[in-house]
């Protein structure tokens, strides 16, 4: 085999490798730039007793989590998203969650034992913890979170699992709290 053929034949394994490496990278599977500055859509919940609107809260960062009492995932992300609030709230931010429970008495507890510090609301359209708010975005899996920006746009789709005060994550909204 001539050299030449031994360089092309590394150059395709080191391209190879590359558009691996470049879908198996968070900043792939966790933005989803086909609905990156599209509307974030409006629906209505009811959160400490009132009914509000999601465009109620235009002016603010919406950190929109989708997420289930079931879900493992989704408890172990809890944590995060309460320091996350904690860490944003000062900046015209808030964390939503949007729960996939048909079990209200299950929702209530998770909240308690995991003492839950931002809004949540429980879809009540639930079925087969299915969210129908969640459906209507194009979640298929929980958790799932939308960062909408302040004019209501999504900046950013995040598909499962995310550490939530991670240095990464804080830097992001720091920088996303700065510019917008």
């Amino acid at each position: 085999m001539g050299i030449a053929r031994k360089l092309a034949n590394w150059a395709a394994i080191a391209i190879a490798a590359a558009v691996i490496l470049a879908f198996a990278l968070p900043s792939y599977r966790q933005g989803e730039a086909s609905i990156a500055g599209s509307k974030a859509r409006d629906f209505s919940l009811t959160l400490d007793g009132k009914t509000t609107h999601l465009s109620d809260f235009r002016g603010k960062v919406v950190v929109l989590n989708f997420w289930g009492s079931w879900c493992q995932p989704c408890v172990e992300e809890a944590p995060g998203l309460n320091r996350l609030q904690q860490h944003i709230a000062s900046h015209n931010a808030i964390v939503i969650g949007v729960a996939a429970d048909e079990d209200d008495a299950a929702y209530k507890k998770f909240l308690l034992e995991h003492a839950i510090g931002y809004p949540t609301y429980r879809d009540p359209a639930t079925k087969e913890n299915r969210s129908a708010i969640a459906e209507s975005y194009g979640t298929v899996m929980v958790p799932e979170t939308y960062i909408i920006d302040r004019n209501g746009k999504i900046a950013r789709k995040i598909i499962g699992y995310q550490d939530w005060d991670s240095p990464e994550m804080l830097a992001y909204f720091d920088a996303l709290l700065a510019h917008s």
